[in-house]
């Protein structure tokens, strides 16, 4: 699984690498769903902090410290 958030755009993104996509589906406005043939595949969401969906939070973590 990937997740990568671009500020820029504020784009979210999320490849959570079930194969290859084979349809895309746009839910309402600002999100859109890839899917493969066995499950979805990617989710991009756009105008992320706009719709107040952007709610992830990073934490770093020392190595070792898990």
């Amino acid at each position: 699984m990937e997740i990568v958030y671009y500020e820029e755009d504020n784009i979210l993104f999320l490849d959570l690498g079930n194969g290859e996509i084979i349809c895309d589906a746009c839910l309402s406005g600002n999100v859109n769903i890839g899917d493969t043939v066995d499950d979805i595949g990617e989710s991009t969401i756009l105008d992320v902090q706009k719709s107040g969906m952007y709610l992830l939070q990073i934490e770093r973590v020392p190595s070792g410290a898990a």
